[in-house]
């Protein structure tokens, strides 16, 4: 596959750069654009999601705060590690990640990039305006960049001047509290926050302005722009014309609390059986964009910020009046942007009529993004884990697929992977996942159109980073400053200080995700007994209590703690029952398990010392690098620890038995093995689907044939 990119490159370079010179509208194609037997043009596009841009040497424009200087001068505002080790995105290192793959997509002749929204951390004055000066850098050097928004750019439809950041870090490695003015802080003039402007978290109405150039507004060079609300005399396009249509104020349309008002007020409320309302006007920032000829980007602007309970209507550009648009998504767009379902509709029918190859994308998913484990994944683990909230309900799928969409690439939850729908009429829908610069499995997505029907997806990892370890002196005075306090909330702040002994980001990145599972999620996702064990085994240990049968409960671990680490702390006291055994049984037992997994291991030419190798933090943190990575997790893990893992997938009771439960909580009359099996059979259920769902490496898409086809030869699988 990577031989024939490069044989295409040339094409692809001139086809890119034709592009840039040729006059709108026009209806030639230079001859030296590749154009397939069907006329298709395979034009490649770069999708870069959630980059979560932070302008690290940025200027906060106050006298109170300059950042952290630096040996080459410049002053670094930057975030602190313990605040990117809890985070599900880094803020500081994807300044220096975003280069890179810009820097690598020009180097593949790329010349046009996609970002599907959270561009930026939160849209403030400081980040937009760094990340333009990014974007203009390299559009003089012939890229164009096209932006749909994300949740985070905006946050909320409208400036948010209360907002800021605790966790800025100063010279001395302690966190700097830094708000914008109309903050509680600011205004009490707490002599301990640093205030500024600068923070101010920008609506869409500053957002479109800045960022016009990058797809919000038409440019001379496309040869067609519009946007939902369009209309063409005679159906003629020009430039001017396409830019009397991008005024702001002819973007609008009426949101209410309970779905899209204007001309779809009435019929919403007869359905409900009441008024709607809290409605007001708001911007829709999608747009249609066709910077190639035959080639059509539809960036839709999925964020729904829904008027909440502080709307005010007298006051109606309040920020706290809306909902963050988070975890809304394609659910609510159904519901509170119906005349964009509509306008996509229209889209996709004037692309199939018109010979356009169309590519959709939006910041949200349009489908399961979880291999289809999202249910399984519910019932497992706490309540709003893994941010399940945020899954597409079935109906929206549909309703998706039902508009003749083929082709869409989302971002929002970090995760790179892949998944199609195909409904009752034949419609069918594949969704790309492109995954964030910003964690591990850092990558951008390639797509191109190969033919009529066939699409080349490729995912370009950033495993080396120019630059990526420049801030780690600075980490390290952070590192002192919590190893030194006695603080109890700076004790707890301790993080692992191997991150700074990392060899590239690939690595980098791969223990963030580590100190993340350790520092947030295993409390945050698992429950108290599964975390127990998680935290507690190593896969050897795993591997022998999926053969453990015994009859020592849980209870009598105190008598007999030798054998295996675990207790019965996350359990509830139980009634002793008649007839049990005494706790040094468990040592026979454990034996007879033993010889067990050495017969399983030795089945798949494995050791079962070497399973030891996988430490608790080792599994955890695979488990969640799976979770958000996919099949570049497996890359990750290579083939002997994804040989290990199969091992343990398959050695579970095919029917554990149940847990015997004293209200909510696991009795600790439970033997020993009870918990376990019942419980990670299910979480090694997950891991395999998460790892052997769709192509999501490098893949090609049928559309005709509505079939995904792995085109890596090295991709791993737990099949």
């Amino acid at each position: 596959m990577r031989n024939a990119w490069n044989a295409r490159r040339p094409l692809i370079a001139a086809a890119a750069m034709m592009s840039l010179l040729s006059a709108c509208g026009s209806d030639h194609v230079p001859a030296t654009e590749p154009i397939p037997a069907d006329g298709y043009t395979s034009t490649p596009v770069a999708f870069m999601s959630d980059v979560h841009f932070e302008n690290i040497y940025g200027d906060f424009k106050s006298s109170q705060f300059s950042g952290i200087p630096t040996r080459d001068g410049r002053n670094a505002t930057i975030r602190t590690m313990y605040a990117q080790l809890t985070s599900t995105r880094l803020f500081n290192e994807n300044y220096f990640a975003f280069r890179a793959a810009l820097d690598d997509a020009y180097g593949k002749n790329i010349r046009l990039v996609a970002l599907p929204g959270d561009i930026s951390d939160d849209a403030q004055p400081i980040n937009i305006d760094g990340l333009a000066d990014i974007l203009r850098e390299y559009q003089a050097k012939g890229m164009r960049f096209f932006i749909a928004p994300g949740n985070h750019d905006p946050n909320e439809p409208y400036d948010d001047d209360e907002a800021g950041k605790n966790d800025f870090l100063t010279r001395d490695g302690k966190e700097q509290k830094i708000y914008a003015p109309n903050n509680a802080a600011c205004k009490a003039k707490d002599p301990t926050v640093v205030c500024t402007a600068q923070l101010t978290e920008q609506g869409y109405e500053r957002l479109l302005t800045k960022l016009g150039d990058f797809g919000y507004m038409p440019n001379k060079s496309d040869v067609y722009w519009e946007t939902p609300f369009s209309k063409y005399a005679d159906g003629k396009y020009s430039f001017d014309a396409a830019s009397a249509s991008s005024a702001l104020n002819k973007r609008q349309f009426e949101i209410c609390a309970e779905g899209e008002g204007g001309s779809y007020k009435a019929a919403g409320e007869t359905k409900l059986g009441k008024s709607y309302t809290r409605c007001t006007n708001i911007i829709d920032a999608s747009y249609l964009v066709e910077p190639v000829k035959g080639l059509w980007l539809l960036a839709v602007d999925a964020n729904v910020h829904v008027p909440n309970g502080k709307f005010d209507p007298a006051n109606p550009t309040a920020f706290a009046g809306f909902d963050n648009a988070g975890n809304a998504g394609w659910n609510k767009v159904t519901t509170h942007k119906i005349h964009q379902m509509e306008w996509i509709k229209s889209v996709a029918a004037r692309a199939k009529a018109q010979g356009k190859q169309l590519m959709a994308f939006s910041h949200y998913p349009t489908m399961d993004f979880y291999a289809n484990q999202t249910d399984a994944m519910k019932a497992v683990f706490k309540p709003g884990a893994f941010q399940t909230a945020r899954v597409p309900d079935a109906a929206t799928t549909r309703a998706l697929a039902a508009t003749g969409l083929p082709l869409h690439v989302g971002g929002h939850m970090h995760f790179n992977g892949t998944n199609d729908f195909q409904d009752a009429a034949g419609n069918y829908l594949v969704n790309v996942q492109s995954p964030s610069l910003a964690v591990f499995g850092a990558a951008y997505k390639i797509v191109s159109y190969q033919s009529k029907d066939l699409v080349d997806v490729q995912t370009v990892g950033l495993n080396n980073v120019a630059r990526y370890n420049e801030l780690f002196p600075l980490y390290q005075t952070e590192y002192d400053y919590l190893q030194g306090s006695v603080l109890a909330g700076d004790v707890a702040k301790r993080w692992n200080r191997n991150i700074l002994d990392t060899r590239s980001y690939g690595e980098f990145t791969r223990t963030y995700f580590g100190e993340l599972s350790r520092l947030r999620f295993m409390d945050e996702y698992w429950p108290c007994e599964m975390k127990q064990a998680a935290t507690a085994l190593d896969a050897r240990q795993m591997l022998i209590l999926s053969q453990l049968q015994t009859r020592v409960t849980l209870a009598q671990l105190k008598d007999n703690p030798a054998v295996v680490p675990l207790t019965a702390a996350c359990a509830a006291k139980g009634a002793v029952a008649d007839g049990g055994v005494a706790a040094s049984q468990l040592t026979a037992d454990w034996a007879a398990a033993t010889a067990k997994a050495e017969q399983l291991a030795s089945a798949a030419n494995l050791k079962l010392d070497d399973f030891a190798k996988i430490s608790a933090y080792e599994f955890y943190g695979d488990f969640h690098r799976t979770v958000y990575a996919g099949e570049l997790a497996l890359r990750d893990m290579g083939a002997q620890r994804v040989a290990q893992y199969k091992v343990l997938m398959a050695a579970f009771p095919a029917a554990p038995a149940a847990i015997v439960k004293i209200g909510d909580l696991p009795s600790d009359q439970n033997p020993v093995n009870v918990l376990f099996q019942y419980q990670f059979k299910q979480v090694f259920g997950i891991l395999k689907g998460l790892g052997s769902g769709k192509p999501s490496d490098s893949f090609r898409i049928d559309l005709k044939a509505r079939t995904l086809t792995n085109t890596s030869a090295t991709g791993l699988s737990f099949n």
